[in-house]
This record gives structure tokens, sequence and C-alpha cells, in this order.
């Protein structure tokens, strides 16, 4: 047998051991993830991407909304972009569409430098995300370090991607909400399609989140990430913000006391916390990678048996 024959046996045998140990014993490989998180900072990370998501957003939006509300119309690219942000700011999407709905009606004041400064602020979540899973993804980066010009670029390609994504949601969502006005005859009774509209926005919400967060994890890390594993990390986060988001909404309309503390600064403390809940999240599916990739790499050696039993 040729070396790289044997090379392939061995990782694909050390892919089933390890999907096999974490099959066996999820609880042991959740804890494994959690003390890597917590040896890496990884709130401490969480909190930097969240600060500097919070100077990315307006601009980002403010770039989406100039370029695309001519294409589209305002209002309903408006509604998309607040339909979006329940998503990633729960509970303040309608405060942040309020004050980019107050930028568009004034864009005429926007000059060339605005322009470039926003394009600049809207790239540094996604480079000082890169940073962040950097530190994560550390045994990668020690093997091979992504040139400096890749990640220059990769942020703005990145933001590109996500106005083109926002623009076809734009004509999905406008396409589902036409068919909602319609009924259907189904054995002599008329059934309205509004329930299976919001079920199919929810759904594609769903798999549009798990479609990004597969598409971080591919793309932002230096080095490779196979495409299942990307999904699986991506799965993971987006299952646990699901829920995440949900308590937000049901704690800052219950419990909270924020508006009395913060006052007018209550949308941005807001938005702070709902993006540092989601910076954590998104890091801890990275974790969840780096630790399986660990996992596999150590099965993949002469004695796997030491690492299962650690």
């Amino acid at each position: 047998m040729n070396a790289p024959m044997h090379s392939q046996r061995i990782e694909k045998e050390a892919r089933r051991r390890a999907l096999r140990f974490v099959a066996r014993h999820p609880f042991q490989f959740t804890v494994q993830v959690l003390k890597a998180f917590r040896k890496n900072q990884g709130l401490l990370l969480a909190g930097a991407v969240a600060y500097y998501s919070l100077l990315s957003i307006v601009p980002l939006l403010i770039l989406v909304a100039i370029a695309f509300s001519h294409a589209v119309g305002q209002a309903l690219l408006l509604d998309t972009l607040e339909r979006l942000l329940r998503w990633l700011v729960p509970g303040q999407s309608k405060a942040i569409v309020g004050e980019l709905a107050n930028f568009l009606a004034h864009r005429s004041v926007v000059g060339w430098f605005l322009v470039v400064t926003m394009i600049f602020f809207s790239s540094l979540a996604f480079t000082v995300l890169e940073n962040a899973l950097s530190i994560i993804f550390v045994h990668r980066v020690v093997i091979r370090r992504r040139h400096f010009l890749i990640s220059a670029i990769v942020p703005y390609c990145f933001s590109l991607s996500l106005g083109i994504g926002v623009l076809l949601i734009t004509f999905v969502t406008s396409s589902l909400q036409a068919v909602a006005s319609d009924r259907v005859v189904l054995l002599g009774h008329a059934v309205s399609l509004t329930g299976t509209t919001r079920v199919l926005l929810y759904l594609c919400g769903v798999a549009g989140e798990i479609f990004v967060l597969t598409a971080i994890y591919i793309i932002i890390p230096a080095g490779r990430t196979t495409f299942r594993h990307a999904v699986m990390g991506a799965v993971a986060a987006a299952a646990l913000w699901e829920i995440t988001r949900r308590v937000l909404v049901w704690y800052f309309a219950t419990l909270s006391q924020v508006s009395v503390v913060y006052g007018s600064m209550t949308t941005a403390i807001v938005v702070l916390v709902s993006l540092e809940a989601l910076g954590t999240l998104l890091l801890f599916g990275a974790q969840l990678i780096a630790e399986y990739e660990r996992l596999t790499a150590g099965y993949g050696l002469k004695e796997p048996e030491a690492l299962a039993t650690r």
C-alpha cells in the first residue's frame, strides 16, 4: 500500500474514532470544549468582537441601504433589514431601522469621505473576529499563517457578500409576502397561507443563520475548515443562539430595568449585550470545531487511547 492511501486510511479511521468518542461521551467532550474556551479567554474575545461589531453594524447597514435603495423600494428594504435585525439584536430592530430611515432621508449630505470612513468601520468586526479565531485555531496558525493581504481583503469581500445576501432575502421575502395574501382550497375549505409563510420565513431565517455561520467558520479563520466541521459548529451555535435570543427578548421585555438605569443609552447597551451573547456563541462554535480537530488529530497518532482516557 502506497503512502497516500495509507495516510487517507489513517485519517478516515481517526475521524471515525473521534466521532464515536463524541457520541459516547458528549458530556466529557462538552466539558473539554468549555475548558479550552475558558483557557483562550473566550468571554474577553467575545467582548472585543461585540464592541467592534457595534461600531461596524450601523455603517454596514447604511452602505447596504444606500446601495440597494434604488434597486429595491426603500420601505421593502427597511422591512427586510428589520426582519434580519430581529435575529441579530432581538428587541431593538425597530429602533435601529428608525435611525437608519432618518439617515436615508438626509443621504444627500453623504460625501465620498464619509462613504470611505463607513467602509473602513464596517470591516472592523471581521478583522477583530479573524484575530479572535486565530487564538482559538492556534494549532492552524502555527502551521500555516495567512498572508496579510488576504486578511485585509477578506472583510470587504465578506461585507459585499452580506450585502448581496440582503438583496436576495429582500426579493424572497417580498415573494413570500405576496403568496401570503392568497388562499388555497383543500377538501372544500379555504386555507390561508399566512401561517405557512411565517413558518417558511422562520425556516429561511434559521437556514440563513446556519449558512452565514458556516461561511464564517470556513472563510475567516486561517487554515482549512472542512465543510462538515463548519456545519457542525454552525448548527450548534445557531441552536444555542435561538434559545439565547428568545431569553433575551423575554428578559428585556419583562424583568430588565435597563431603560431606567441607562436612559437614552438603552438601545446601545441592549445591542451591545446581544452582540456579546452572539459573539460568545459564535466563538464557542469555533472552539467546538477546534477541539474536534484536535481530537481527530489525536486519534491519528500511534496511541489514541491516551487521548480518549485523558
